[in-house]
């Protein structure tokens, strides 16, 4: 079963860059993750469907209202460590994906 994650940042220009790291992580490593991103103002109606929501650093101070959403939704969340984000570590964002997923499969 396809695991559906969702990457959000201000304009969703950043999160497509680390998505495409992370979901070129995810393919060498056999994984089967749908990664996408999204500019932070199609989040609410994102949810729906996701299993996973990471949120990029910068937007941290939203955490608190992200969480409220994604809990209305039974969606798992993070935000996205700067270290990760700032070197756009696919392998990195993939064992945090693993970690918050629940899949103890494959870790680096």
């Amino acid at each position: 079963m396809t695991k559906k994650i969702l990457l959000v940042c201000g304009a969703g220009a950043s999160s497509g860059f680390m998505a495409a790291a992370a979901r070129k992580a995810a393919k060498k490593a056999g994984l089967n993750y749908e990664i996408k991103a999204k500019s932070e103002s199609e989040l609410v109606e994102s949810l729906p469907g996701l299993d996973l929501l990471l949120v990029a650093p910068h937007l941290s101070y939203m955490i608190d209202e992200t969480k409220r959403d994604c809990e209305a939704y039974n969606v798992a969340y993070a935000l996205i460590p700067k270290k990760i984000y700032g070197t756009l570590d696919g392998n990195g964002l993939v064992v945090l994906i693993n970690e918050k997923i629940g899949n103890q499969a494959w870790k680096r």
